[in-house]
């Protein structure tokens, strides 16, 4: 069965239940967990105004925190629960290469993530993360929804 699950997280209320999910689903099944959160790369040309307040190295340093805060319910979880659980932060303007990418890398045999659930005409534009890593991911994917 699966030993090695990845759990990326965007630190949303549905993505903490999937993580929440995933850890339960774990522990019943004797895995280990990996919390995964993708930040985005500095960029100097961005309509996002943390960016353009600070230095590369300023946005770098408050993202990693930012980060950190977003995996330690993750974390938390996983201890609490016994469940052996590492935490790695992603650099990536595409979240869905970044999430596969570090299941690859992780050797994870599964990937539990959150459906945010987008529809109409938004879903249709935007897509999904989670729709994106359906798509291209060679390794099973747990939808929460």
């Amino acid at each position: 069965m699966f030993k090695h699950i990845l759990l990326p997280t965007d630190g949303s209320e549905l993505s903490e239940r999937a993580v929440l999910a995933g850890v339960s689903f774990a522990k019943d099944v004797g895995a280990q967990v990996v919390g995964f959160t993708a930040l985005p790369d500095f960029r100097t040309f961005t309509a996002d105004a943390e960016m353009l307040a600070t230095t590369e190295d300023e946005y770098l340093a408050t993202s990693e925190a930012r980060g950190a805060k977003v995996l330690a319910v993750a974390e938390h979880a996983a201890r609490s629960a016994g469940v052996p659980y590492a935490s790695l932060i992603g650099r990536s303007n595409q979240p869905y290469e970044a999430i596969l990418q570090a299941a690859r890398e992780r050797g994870c045999d599964l990937i539990v993530m959150a459906s945010h659930g987008r529809h109409g005409i938004t879903g249709m534009l935007l897509g999904s993360e989670t729709q994106k890593v359906l798509v291209h991911s060679a390794i099973p994917v747990l939808v929460y929804h």
